[in-house]
């Protein structure tokens, strides 16, 4: 539905009015003047279970829009489907890459990369996987009738061959630096030949559903309710192998009932609980919040450059308008921290201090100054003129910054609509054109794959699947296509660093703040690594009995 236009004044109000309610929704706090932030600390690995599951229940703030790995695009998707099927690499929690389904990856040439396929792995139908389910598993991405929402990674392949009975050869068509860490994501994941042909077109749905090789096997698929689990006991990694016999994901698209359901037990853990109810959690004495590594930055992505924010001194105005301090405290209940850059800082862990420290101290900051802002707005030539923010009931997050943003706006000269979608609605925003139609502005926690920020630079060239407002500028273009063919990681990440100041001068996207992966576990259960890279490793089946 949409919210009226209100006059700035009454708005602003309004916009505080609700922040103070959406804070308090959960049984939270709201902020109070000169409150200092909360501290926590990041940790890499919960302790080690003692036993089994006999059965695991976690939630999804939304429904997976598809466990085709080639649609897998969003945290429910993939963090559902990382425990089912696995890529030819492994995530792991610090964000460096390690042999999955493939045992050795190797690069003779600067085109060239070749695969040493894991012998002897089943899929969950006893089928044994070769080098052909490797190479029509990976060609799929390049087929245009599949639309594979990753194509981007593979738009340097020129081939993927078997070149033995279990190695396969992928061949470029000028070097990529960042072709093989994608392959431990979702664009690496492995499924059967036979079953993708016998699926079709409702492969990876709850009718034709997946046939992968993961510690997990599915078995059912209740739309809009909840996805099962069985532990598969062929699973090749037997060091990994699940501790619990059963795995439910329960779709619970209320943010309260899900908090509520923590605290019952109703559910044993959770990613990405609200934040301003972290505080409600820990007191609660039923389980613990865990704070974990991160590849986020939450930011405000402009989907129309038809209207008034396809001019960049708009979206800077804009951008000035919000206090991002003050969202921190709000959205986030302080668990987040302001930024200027659309790349978090934990996947520059490969450049050197001085290229980490031009690609963040050299930016151009932001400062909320209303007036300036307003000055620009007049300048421009765009008062009056309408913008859209779609947004989702998934999380006090979402409301309050879809609140701020349009009191921002409005306090600019600016007039604001808030479009509010179902979650799947929302979700869809990602994967389809038709659905973006409307709107201005869609507020994301942008997350990256790999542990290098050249991903998300990547997908803001021009043309790209995830350039969703069409940004063009040819420059910017130049040096993500200059660091993608190099090699070198010290120039490589120069050239990043470049990249990163023009997304900081022209604003394609708004960045407010990075958070961390936030995980709450009952006191049940134990186990489980609090990092992103639950995203593309079976964590679950770390989970077991404490």
């Amino acid at each position: 539905m949409k919210t009226k236009n209100f006059n700035t004044k009454s708005l602003k109000l309004a916009a505080a009015a609700a922040v103070v309610l959406s804070l308090t929704a959960c049984g939270g706090a709201s902020p109070q003047a000169g409150a200092v932030a909360p501290t926590y600390e990041l940790t890499e690995k919960t302790a080690a279970p003692t036993g089994e599951l006999d059965k695991l229940s976690w939630s999804l703030y939304a429904e997976p829009y598809s466990l085709d790995y080639a649609y897998a695009f969003d945290f429910p998707d993939n963090q559902v489907l990382a425990n089912t099927c696995e890529s030819l690499l492994r995530l792991n929690p610090d964000m460096s890459v390690s042999p999955g389904l493939a045992t050795k990856f190797e690069n003779p040439t600067p085109t060239t990369w070749v695969y040493t396929i894991r012998e002897n792995v089943k899929f969950h139908d006893g089928s044994t996987m070769g080098a052909d389910d490797v190479v029509a598993s990976l060609k799929r991405h390049l087929d245009p009738a599949v639309g594979s929402f990753w194509y981007s990674a593979f738009a340097n392949v020129k081939s993927i061959k078997k070149t033995s009975t279990n190695q396969v050869t992928v061949t470029t068509t000028k070097p990529d630096a960042i072709l093989n860490e994608s392959l431990s994501g979702a664009p690496g994941v492995i499924e059967s030949a036979a079953f993708l042909k016998k699926a079709g077109g409702d492969y990876g749905n709850a009718n034709g559903g997946v046939n992968c090789t993961g510690p997990f096997e599915l078995k059912d698929w209740r739309s809009g309710e909840k996805l099962s689990f069985e532990r598969f006991d062929g699973y090749w990694d037997t060091k990994n192998a699940a501790k619990a016999k059963e795995l439910e994901f329960v779709v619970m698209t209320d943010p309260v009932a899900r908090v509520n359901a923590f605290k019952s037990g109703e559910i044993d853990g959770g990613w990405m609980p609200p934040a301003n109810a972290i505080g409600e959690l820990d007191a609660s004495g039923a389980g613990k919040v865990y704070f974990g590594t991160n590849s986020a930055v939450q930011s405000l992505i402009v989907t129309n450059t038809q209207g008034p924010l396809g001019n960049p001194e708009v979206r800077k105005a804009l951008l000035m308008s919000i206090d991002r301090t003050g969202l921190v405290a709000a959205a986030e209940a302080g668990y987040a921290k302001r930024t200027n850059a659309l790349s978090a800082e934990s996947v520059w862990g490969a450049a050197d201090e001085a290229t980490q420290q031009a690609a963040f101290g050299e930016l151009t900051d932001y400062p909320y100054d209303v007036e300036a802002a307003a000055k620009i707005i007049q300048e421009q030539g765009v008062a009056g003129q309408e913008i859209t923010i779609t947004t989702a009931p998934m999380g006090n997050n979402f409301a309050v910054v879809a609140q701020a943003t349009a009191a921002a706006a409005e306090s600019i000269g600016l007039k604001a609509v808030i479009n509010t979608v179902t979650p799947n609605a929302y979700t869809a925003l990602f994967s389809d054109p038709e659905a973006r139609k409307g709107t201005d502005l869609v507020y994301t926690n942008w997350y990256l794959s790999i542990g290098d920020p050249l991903e998300m630079f990547s997908i803001l060239r021009t043309g790209d699947f995830s350039n969703y407002g069409n940004f063009s500028d040819a420059a910017y273009d130049k040096t993500v296509n200059e660091a993608l063919g190099t090699l070198d990681t010290d120039k490589r990440f120069a050239k990043s660093a470049r990249a990163q100041k023009i997304l900081n001068e022209d604003l394609p996207w708004l960045p407010l703040y990075e958070v961390p992966t936030i995980l709450w576990m009952n006191d049940k259960i134990t186990g489980a690594s609090p990092s992103v890279n639950h995203l593309y490793y079976p964590w679950a089946a770390q989970i077991g009995a404490k």
